[in-house]
């Protein structure tokens, strides 16, 4: 039953993992016809769907290390895409936000982007999609709560 139950669970990473290099090389290659790069569409387009972020918020979301995310933004500012502003509350804490450039080349780009992955999503229904996200999130939850308990156990030692 054990090794039935992991041959499965292989088979289920392998099918899982072939679908997600197949979604990302088109997505990847939809961004690259728009000429931005990576990471830049990323932040882009967080900033177009979220609304301005502080920078280390930016980072912790996208996984983009800190430093890094200094060097983008500074690109990105110097194309006159978006904008730093210091927080409000915190003189310290810096916004990211989309300036009138960004957010008029989101405007262009982002329907085009959002039919891709329409097109990459199209074969399968929408009630598989909404049981494919639960499934995702359960996966995803579940894996982080491991991942939490063995950093936990790490420090026990």
């Amino acid at each position: 039953m054990v090794q039935h139950e992991h041959e499965l669970d292989l088979r289920l990473f392998r099918v899982w993992m072939k679908a997600y290099q197949a979604l990302f090389t088109n997505i990847q290659k939809d961004i690259e016809r728009y000429d931005i790069g990576f990471e830049n569409f990323q932040i882009l387009e967080l900033l177009y769907s979220k609304g301005p972020q502080p920078v280390q918020k930016i980072s912790d979301i996208l996984s983009i290390p800190s430093g890094s995310m200094t060097y983008v933004v500074n690109k990105l500012e110097k194309q006159e895409l978006v904008k730093r502003q210091c927080a409000p509350s915190d003189k310290r804490v810096f916004h990211v936000r989309l300036t009138e450039k960004g957010e008029q080349l989101f405007d262009d780009i982002f329907p085009k982007h959002t039919d891709v992955i329409s097109q990459n999503l199209a074969f399968i229904e929408k009630d598989e999609k909404e049981q494919l996200i639960e499934l995702l999130k359960k996966i995803g939850l579940g894996a982080q709560q491991l991942h939490e308990k063995g950093k936990q156990n790490d420090t026990q030692l």
